[in-house]
């Protein structure tokens, strides 16, 4: 709580990495209630504007190296959760 928490994503892609590298973070809560996208990077990053987790999302990754990690400023414990990192680099998924 309280301190910048790195969400690490590492991957592996058969084809070259191109600018239609996709990548999505989403989040669910523990509770289980409904998903949510909290970051998106496709040639930039897009963190999100919206929900709980806006203006506290910072892209730490760097698609070159099969790294899509992102990292989170200042959490708090109603944070915690599920976070699922997709990255599609067509044609590889």
């Amino acid at each position: 709580v309280g301190e910048q928490v790195l969400l690490q994503c590492f991957f592996k892609s058969s084809s070259p990495i191109t600018e239609s590298l996709l990548v999505d973070w989403t989040y669910r809560p523990l509770a289980g209630s409904q998903m949510e996208t909290v970051f998106h990077y496709r040639s930039v990053p897009h963190p999100t504007t919206v929900g709980k987790f806006k203006d506290r999302i910072a892209w730490a990754g760097n698609v070159a190296n099969g790294d899509a990690s992102i990292a989170i400023q200042s959490p708090v414990l109603s944070d915690n959760g599920t976070f699922i990192c997709s990255v599609k680099n067509p044609p590889d998924v």
